[in-house]
């Protein structure tokens, strides 16, 4: 590699905070001017080690220079502000009585105080009315700390820093009876320098945090809201003389992206000598310097590199800079490893440009959570959290709404993820209008101090590349201010802020909406004088049951420039176990293994909490955050699989499918196809496998398309199907060999042609005594009940086999159990009529019907008024040999009648609960609906009822599966029953649940999946068509059109046939 040496020293700007030292007057915890006192300076996140073997291998705790303070704390807790300890941090006090509680630990999920959930307003809300920067000291719970320890001997003579890593929602420390400073802002490190305060041998560390203090009015986070002591917790020391207080580093690509470019900036002190030098990923040094600090603190050091290996999420090459800092004799002080990924953020033409290409957004809004912890989130939680966004092909993560864990954007900067990192402020619960109390001039520093914080210490990570000003804030002159100031600190990286962009102002760089419809992304595009990039900071709700029109969202991506994709509301959900058990010694392996027992298909349950759940004192927006891709134990809900695939990075359509010839688009900016092959497996009509094989070679470069052949032998059969996936040839960083990751179904348009079935006449029996309350059909081992007064089938005997559950029936069905969606649409008001619309049996026939000149088959008839919804409804029963009965059900409409759209037009069917057996041919494995589909392959498939089942947390309509060609419901022992849709494919479920428990009826109650008792039958849904889910939010929005059913006249038929063994 060639490269070139460029040295400068330059002056930059003074540190961003500096206080002296003073006493508490405890007001700083009310009072918005107050947010820091004596908080040490802010840098970039860095650990200084005492060499450089140490600082290579990068675990700061095997270091000298480290000391934890993690583990059990003396604690005590009471629940209102006056009701603190004064004087605990004095040396002399007795905390014998004290507790303990372990550091890091959220007080909520220890005992201490309830998890309270808002999606808006703060966790007082019904209680105080706010009015900032006031904050109620009823129920605002306090935690004082204690702990004794004694420092290692070689610290004496260094400086010492204290650092908390996230401490809500704020913190007065002492240490050994001294008050040394204050700090707000809960999602960043508070740090202090304690040297001064320290002595030989043993020392208390003593702290105190507020439930609430004037920095919540700015933390309003749909999220739990917790209290408590989260992330790392530690002291490090340095040498008090010589040392770096800060480097950031500005990566840039020049001469037309081939080449490397590096600002390192530093502050540091006591005229060091630094040695730079920049390594590959191999260890060898590409680059190297020795920079003089004598006589300034502050310099520039400028490195390039040519033809440098750049970094993306598709290619996250990472350089290590080790800076080696010595003091005049040369003697080593500290060595300082930092990451460095050379990327370019620009925005051109209505586009956003990483490294000169318009990447794709495929994102998501990530909560720091953990069903166990709270806040408390484990490294190796995290990395399972990216190995799953890996396999989902999410590619960008947002931190909402507040800066992550340190370590997080390592995890980002190594394995590849983009990041739009977001400052901790959120004011919703001030809301939007011109008279929020949000413009009041006491907001305006910690609007600017909490972007300072996120700026300046996650400034080094290549993995950002969008800084946020924060969510959901009333936008004014405080968010001008804080974008100004980024934008002069850090000119490389553009800056976004959804209420800003709304606005058309200056404060963000990015049209950043959320919950944009489908039908105004498309409007944007094609308004030639909007000329943002749009990139929806939130879209895609997936709230239960959710997740519909995600297709409809990435073709208009796919088709328009300018749209370049969004970000998912959101990654997890947010509950928690009702028996919480957290360990932090559990491994990735023990997530997964938790996770995998919970994934669509096991049938298995876990008992979880959301808002509410705790008393009904506390404030609750119940289950509104309970909207993850994937649940709150990593398992997959079933809509992730939607967006694995339209995320998904290749993509292939038929050139000429009988012939085997395809055409692959690699949608990848930065990576050809060289990595991956195709397995191909072809299908007949009847979802039989007729061949498959692979294409080991795959030469496919970015952003292009290219035709391949498969060895097709010459007399296949017709080929309705044909399958295709994308598997990893080699392992990867948290991708396995083989993994797949994309996959299609590729669909013949012509039809094969088959011979029509034509069903045998039944040799049966009408017997219709009008003093019974029954009118049977019986035939040759089989016999058919039909109840008098409401015209259901009550009674389907074969081989001595009842398919009917004891006291079962068949009958119309036009509802579902309300998904969150459709009750924040409020259908159970506005769709209510088709719950349980009455329907007056006006007649019911039976007599022999001639089909043709030498066929008679026994007809039911049965019409019905529907008064409710102004229809009449027609069901006709015919009977064919072997017990075969062939349903159709006729609705007709009054064309001047307005009704609403129905969720659902089919039949249910209680059969016996044994029949719980499943194996059908449609789309599958994972449910799917009109909305929510393309993600499953049509194929054959196995499964049980309890398998079909998925435990949303709260209850509601799920199981269905689409495109049905037929459906085999049976006992273990085959016997049962095999439908078929005999003017086109069905929508068909089968739960041991019924429709009306997993309801919740005219409004939300505080329930769960597991208290849903079972049904005695198998509830079986014969359906043509329901209504999909629906995706662009949760409070209003209906399904996309083209997926609603809207009234009118509908007929759809099927066909039940019996299989007895």
């Amino acid at each position: 590699m060639n490269t070139k040496l460029l040295f400068a020293l330059a002056a930059m700007a003074s540190p961003l905070c500096s206080h002296a030292q003073q006493q508490p007057t405890f007001t700083e915890w009310h009072d918005c001017a107050v947010n820091e006192v004596n908080r040490f300076p802010l840098h970039t996140n860095f650990f200084a080690f005492e060499s450089n073997d140490k600082a290579m291998k990068g675990d700061k705790k095997q270091s000298n220079n480290y000391f934890s303070l993690e583990g059990d704390w003396k604690f005590n807790w009471v629940p209102n502000a006056d009701e603190r300890p004064t004087d605990f941090f004095k040396t002399t006090f007795n905390d014998a009585s004290w507790g303990k509680l372990a550091v890091p630990g959220i007080w909520e999920v220890n005992g201490y105080g309830d998890p309270v959930y808002l999606n808006v307003g703060y966790a007082w809300r019904g209680h105080f009315k706010n009015n900032p920067p006031q904050v109620p000291i009823k129920d605002n719970h306090v935690g004082s700390y204690r702990r004794t320890i004694t420092l290692p001997d070689t610290w004496k003579g260094r400086q010492v820093i204290a650092h908390f890593g996230s401490v809500t929602s704020n913190m007065y420390l002492w240490v050994n009876g001294q008050y040394v400073g204050y700090t707000e802002d809960s999602k960043v490190a508070a740090e202090y320098d304690i040297t001064k305060y320290l002595k030989p041998g043993e020392n208390l560390i003593a702290f105190q945090t507020f439930r609430w203090c004037d920095g919540s009015y700015s933390e309003d986070q749909d999220f739990w809201r917790l209290s408590g002591v989260a992330r790392e917790c530690y002291l490090y020391s340095r040498d008090a003389n010589v040392h770096i207080d800060d480097i950031r580093i500005t990566p840039d690509l020049t001469n037309n992206y081939t080449d490397g470019d590096a600002m390192i900036a530093v502050t540091a002190k006591g005229n060091p000598i630094i040695d730079f030098e920049l390594l590959n990923t191999n260890g060898k040094t590409v680059v190297k310097s020795e920079s003089n600090f004598k006589g300034r603190q502050r310099g520039n050091v400028h490195f390039m590199v040519r033809n440098v290996k750049k970094w993306s999420a598709e290619t996250p090459y990472l350089y290590t800079l080790v800076a080696t800092v010595k003091d005049q004799k040369r003697q080593v002080k500290e060595v300082i490893t930092q990451k460095v990924g050379f990327r370019k953020v620009e925005i051109k033409g209505s586009q956003m440009l990483v490294n000169g290409m318009p990447i794709l957004i495929k994102g998501a809004n990530r909560h720091e959570v953990d069903p166990d912890g709270g806040y408390v989130v484990t490294l190796d939680r995290m990395i399972q959290d990216i190995k799953i966004m890996k396999r989902l092909n999410i590619n960008a993560v947002r931190t909402c709404h507040y800066p992550d864990d340190p370590r997080w954007y390592d995890l980002c900067d190594e394995y590849g993820l983009y990041v739009v990192a977001e400052a901790n402020q959120e004011s919703h619960g001030l809301g939007y209008d011109d008279n929020s109390l949000m413009i009041q001039a006491q907001f305006a520093t910690p609007v600017m101090q909490r972007n300072q914080h996120n700026v300046a210490m996650q400034f080094n990570h290549p993995s950002i590349i969008t800084w946020s000003l924060g969510n959901e804030s009333r936008y004014c002159d405080h968010f001008d201010k804080a974008y100004d100031w980024i934008k002069q600190y850090d000119p490389s990286r553009p800056v976004q802020y959804e209420q800003a962009a709304w606005k058309g102002s200056r404060a963000s760089d990015i049209f950043c909406p959320m919950y944009y419809s489908v039908a105004n992304c498309e409007k944007y595009c094609l308004d030639s004088t909007k000329t943002m990039p749009l990139i929806q900071c939130e879209y895609n709700h997936t709230m239960g049951n959710s997740g519909g029109n995600l297709a409809e969202y990435w073709r208009l991506i796919r088709k328009y420039p300018k749209y370049q994709g969004g970000f998912d509301w959101d990654f997890v959900d947010q509950g928690l176990h009702k028996n919480l058990n957290f360990k932090a010694s559990r491994t990735l392996a023990d997530y997964e293994a938790k996770a995998a027992s919970l994934e669509p298909g096991t049938g298995n349950q876990e008992e979880y909490c959301y808002g509410g759940d705790y008393n009904n004192y506390d404030p609750s927006d119940n289950n509104f955050n309970c909207n993850g891709i994937i649940g709150p134990d990593r398992q997959l809900n079933p809509h992730a699989y939607e967006l694995a695939y339209q995320y998904q990075n290749i993509w292939t359509e038929p050139v000429d499918l009988q012939a085997g010839k395809l055409r692959i688009k690699n949608e990848n900016f930065f990576r050809d196809l060289s990595d991956y092959r195709l397995k191909w497996t072809a299908l007949d009509e009847y979802g039989r496998e007729l061949a498959s094989g692979y294409v080991d070679n795959l030469n496919v470069q970015p952003q292009q398309t290219a035709e391949i052949q498969l060895p097709f032998a010459e007399n296949m059969d017709f080929v309705q199907y044909l399958n295709v996936d994308y598997q990893l040839k080699n392992a990867e960083p948290l991708m396995a060999q083989g993994q797949t990751i994309a996959y299609q179904q590729l669909e013949s348009d012509a039809v094969a042609d088959h011979a029509m079935r034509e069903p045998l006449s039944a040799k049966a029996k009408i017997i219709d005594k009008k003093n019974e309350s029954v009118i049977r059909i019986t035939g040759n081992n089989f016999t058919f009940g039909f109840d008098r007064t409401t015209g259901w089938l009550t009674q389907y005997e074969v081989g001595g086999t009842n398919m009917l559950g004891n006291g079962g029936t068949l009958k119309p069905n036009f509802w579902r159990a309300l998904t969150d969606n459709d009750m924040g649409a409020n259908f159970q008001h506005k769709l209510g009529v088709w719950r349980n619309p009455e329907m007056k049996l006006q007649s019911l026939n039976v007599q022999m019907v001639a089909r043709d000149k030498t066929h008679k088959d026994p007809v039911v008839t049965a019409l019905y008024d529907m008064p409710a919804v102004k229809a009449q409804l027609k069901l006709t029963y015919t009977v064919l040999d072997g017990g075969e009965l062939n349903v159709k059900m006729q609705m007709t409409t009054d064309k001047n009648a307005k009704v609403s759209d129905m969720l659902r037009f089919g039949m249910v069917m209680q059969m016996p609960y044994n029949m719980d057996q499943i194996r059908y041919f449609g789309r599958g494995p994972i449910e799917n609906y009109s909305d929510r589909k393309a993600s499953e392959r049509i194929g054959i498939y196995k499964q049980t009822a309890d398998n079909q089942f998925f435990p949303y947390i709260r209850p509601q309509e799920n199981g269905t599966k689409q495109d049905v060609k037929w459906w085999q419901q049976t006992n273990a022992s085959g016997t049962g029953l095999e439908i078929h849709g005999e003017l086109g494919d069905l929508s068909m479920s089968a739960l041991h649940y019924a429709i009306a428990d997993l309801d919740d009826g005219l409004e939300k109650g505080q329930r769960h999946s597991y208290q849903v008792k079972k049904s005695p039958f198998i509830n079986l849904c014969i359906d043509k068509e329901q209504t999909g889910v629906g995706g662009t939010n949760s409070w209003g929005e209906w399904p996309l059109e083209r997926y609603r059913l809207h009234y009118g006249d509908r007929t759809y038929e099927f066909s039940l046939r019996p299989i007895v063994k």
